[in-house]
């Protein structure tokens, strides 16, 4: 998904993962280190009453029965807080009030190194089923013997101080990580706002409205503007190319086809009058076809942007003056909507579609302009024109759009009609499709990007 994703939302979902990533682990290192930094200061304690039982038992060489640590908790039954002196082999030889006849267990019979290390310090077991933190030192007094002096204490202070720094740690964290998702997003949203400029004014200049993207752009983003209006000038070059081949062209063709038409003119006969109805037919496709050249020229520049309603309501009043008394009647549903194209491309479809309808209608033509929704990504609008005449077949309707197709003779015109609003439609990126009106007529519906 993140393939199609906007730029604003892969930076904003990249700072937020780091800021995650960074956080959590910046967490677990401080609470690491906390704990760490329990442990060593509750064993520092333990350690003071350890070197206190050390004191008193080389100075009680015979009566031990006065040893005292200045600890009240020592003397209390099961109170989480006990000492031991006990042999190598595990034999307690003199235990604190509070392990009753209980003893703790010996790290030393654990630990590899054995009396390499002066010290051991670990979690154990406690006489009621609790978690203890124990330090333990091996004494030896010579003839006296080898002891093993042990203090213990109830580790239930470091899981609180501990659990209660890291409840801390987690709310500051999770308020620190949505600054920082905040900031991020106020630094996209600064960073990015060029780039919304720069797509605001390609908008204008797709619109007609503008002519060139402006200079003032940051460093990085100044090259692609620079670029953009390169383009823009050599393809406005190449359209006004295009536009003076395509004038030159039919100057030349049609000053001949002037000329042939004006030799048949003053000529009689069968032969003349057919050269005359050929001239004309020869002129309507180059108009066609020298219009296709024009549209497929201008359509991927700067278009324009045609209001459609005056349009439809200029081309119903011609239609009555061409068509006169046997103009049928025109309903006219007008929604606001705007072309994004020329106007005289505009008049060209949806005058060829209503003359049409005129012209088969019995005696009633519908105009109806919807207005713009999205399709296909895409805003674009339709005009709708209904007629009740005789209609044609599925089969006919593919036939009539085919460029001089004409089903009936009898009507005047060439047969580009159709042929030429489906192909202006397709060079604006539009379409036109023909169906069954409601009155039973032909029912021409034109879609057309929308300004």
């Amino acid at each position: 998904m993140m393939r199609n994703a906007s730029l604003a939302s892969r930076l904003f979902v990249a700072a937020a993962l780091w800021s995650a990533v960074v956080l959590a682990i910046a967490g677990f290192v401080l609470a690491s280190i906390y704990r760490n930094s329990l442990e060593q200061n509750f064993d520092a304690r333990l350690g003071i009453y350890l070197k206190a039982l050390v004191a008193e038992l080389v100075r009680h060489d015979e009566d031990w029965s006065t040893l005292a640590l200045g600890e009240p908790r020592f003397d209390l039954p099961l109170s989480g807080w006990y000492w031991q002196i006990a042999t190598p082999d595990g034999k307690p030889v003199r235990v604190s009030r509070s392990l009753f006849d209980r003893s703790l267990p010996l790290l030393i019979a654990s630990d590899p190194d054995k009396d390499q290390a002066p010290t051991r310090e670990a979690y154990v077991d406690g006489p009621d089923g609790g978690e203890l933190r124990q330090v333990e030192r091996v004494i030896d007094l010579g003839d006296e013997g080898r002891f093993v002096v042990a203090v213990a204490a109830d580790a239930g202070s470091i899981a609180d101080d501990a659990q209660s720094f890291d409840t801390t740690i987690l709310i500051a964290f999770l308020l620190l990580g949505v600054g920082l998702v905040a900031a991020a997003t106020l630094q996209i949203a600064y960073g990015l706002r060029p780039l919304g400029r720069i797509s605001r004014e390609i908008a204008a200049i797709r619109a007609g409205t503008a002519e060139r993207i402006s200079q003032a752009a940051p460093r990085e983003i100044a090259p692609l503007a620079r670029e953009i209006n390169d383009l823009l000038e050599s393809n406005k070059g190449v359209v006004e190319r295009a536009r003076t081949q395509v004038g030159n062209l039919a100057h030349g063709l049609k000053t001949p086809l002037s000329v042939i038409a004006n030799e048949a003119t003053a000529a009689s006969g069968p032969f003349a009058g057919k050269v005359r109805e050929q001239v004309e037919i020869m002129r309507e496709q180059i108009d066609h076809h020298l219009r296709r050249a024009r549209i497929a020229a201008g359509v991927p520049a700067v278009v324009g942007v045609t209001e459609v309603g005056p349009v439809v309501e200029a081309l119903a009043r011609t239609m009555e003056k061409i068509h006169g008394e046997r103009c049928p009647a025109l309903d006219i549903k007008l929604a606001p909507a705007r072309f994004r194209g020329e106007r005289q491309d505009l008049e060209e479809m949806v005058g060829n579609l209503v003359d049409n309808a005129c012209k088969w209608a019995a005696g009633r033509v519908s105009i109806e302009v919807a207005a713009a929704e999205e399709a296909d990504q895409r805003r674009a609008f339709s005009i709708v024109v209904d007629d009740d005449g005789p209609g044609l077949p599925a089969a006919e309707r593919d036939a009539v759009a085919q460029r001089g197709k004409r089903l009936d003779e009898t009507k005047p015109g060439s047969g580009l009609g159709l042929a030429i609003v489906s192909d202006l439609a397709a060079l604006y990126g539009g379409t036109l499709t023909l169906a069954v009106a409601p009155a039973g007529g032909l029912r021409t519906a034109l879609s057309l990007p929308a300004a």
